[in-house]
């Protein structure tokens, strides 16, 4: 870690590192179906990367990465476009694998279907993450794109050391064990899902619910933590362990692509509480930012500075 981190609150997110490859359509193809675009563009993502980026623009902390890329091209475009961002790179590992990779389709209407070939991701290792990111005033962000094995050892530890821990419980793990997820609800203090991960967790669980509403706040008082769950256009609703619900609108904007909206929440809303938001105000600005970002094409190339968050806020 840099000395200048050292001395100022850290997001420190432990994830993935992908090239995304991104084709427009007008329909995703369905299966056995082909469809044409005139062309694709090549950016760059990864769950981990984009949430790094999210954070790093949004201002009010340090920002550090630890994961792993290929000893290719991919892997050292990826590290230097981190690095351009301002985020702290020294804990981002070189392995024999290649660099991840995601594979993009959108529709006419800003949806989109994702494939993605982990490669090095699958090479993350908690351990070789810069001891110092353990600590007090840090928040680690976890994602489900690295080896499950490494984010709890990364969340046990941070939680261990007293600092937060946000779990984005995406995408929901092949196999998650009720055991695993146990283990990673205890270590964690908030818990970001989409309806659908929201749903799984529950079930996993053992919880029930007739609405996202009850399914998060039955989650949030069962294992003492916040559970936000982001609703697409209609916001976000955020239940804390006491049992408050409260739900956040999404800003008003003309939607070109959603790739990057709920990654940029997530470090929009990390970058927030390591400043000293409190949870709902954090929240309420993630929220904003996430729908700047569905105003242009691609993850982090789509990703509001914190001036434009700020003005979008602020605005009548």
């Amino acid at each position: 870690m840099s000395q200048t981190a050292a001395k100022r609150p850290v997001v420190f997110v432990f994830g993935s590192v992908n090239v995304d490859l991104v084709c427009r359509v007008a329909t995703i193809p369905r299966p056995g179906e082909t469809v044409l675009s005139a062309r694709y563009e090549q950016l760059f993502g990864g769950k981990g990367a984009n949430q790094a980026v999210a954070a790093a623009r949004a201002g009010g902390a340090a920002v550090c990465l630890a994961g792993a890329v290929g000893d290719d091209e991919l892997g050292e475009r990826s590290r230097a476009a981190l690095s351009g961002e301002g985020i702290d790179v020294g804990s981002l590992a070189t392995t024999g694998e290649r660099t991840g990779c995601a594979f993009i389709t959108i529709d006419a209407d800003g949806e989109n279907a994702i494939t993605v070939a982990s490669g090095a991701n699958l090479e993350a290792r908690a351990d070789a993450a810069d001891p110092a990111l353990f600590r007090e005033d840090a928040v680690l962000v976890l994602q489900m794109e690295v080896p499950l094995a490494e984010s709890l050892a990364a969340a046990e530890r941070m939680r261990a050391a007293g600092g937060r821990v946000v779990v984005n419980l995406a995408p929901v793990p092949a196999g998650l064990r009720r055991e695993d997820l146990r283990r990673l609800l205890a270590a964690c203090s908030v818990l970001v899902v989409n309806e659908t991960e929201l749903a799984a967790a529950a079930a996993l669980a053992g919880l029930s619910g007739e609405t996202p509403a009850a399914l998060a706040g039955a989650l949030g008082a069962g294992y003492a933590l916040a559970v936000i769950a982001t609703l697409g256009g209609d916001g976000v609703l955020l239940a804390d362990a006491p049992g408050t619900i409260e739900t956040l609108p999404a800003l008003a904007v003309d939607v070109v692509d959603t790739t990057g909206a709920g990654d940029t929440f997530v470090g929009v809303f990390a970058s927030g509480l390591a400043a000293g938001l409190a949870l709902p105000q954090a929240a309420r600005r993630a929220v904003a930012a996430a729908s700047l970002a569905c105003r242009k094409v691609g993850a982090q190339t789509a990703m509001p500075f914190a001036a434009e968050i700020d003005a979008a806020l602020s605005a009548p």
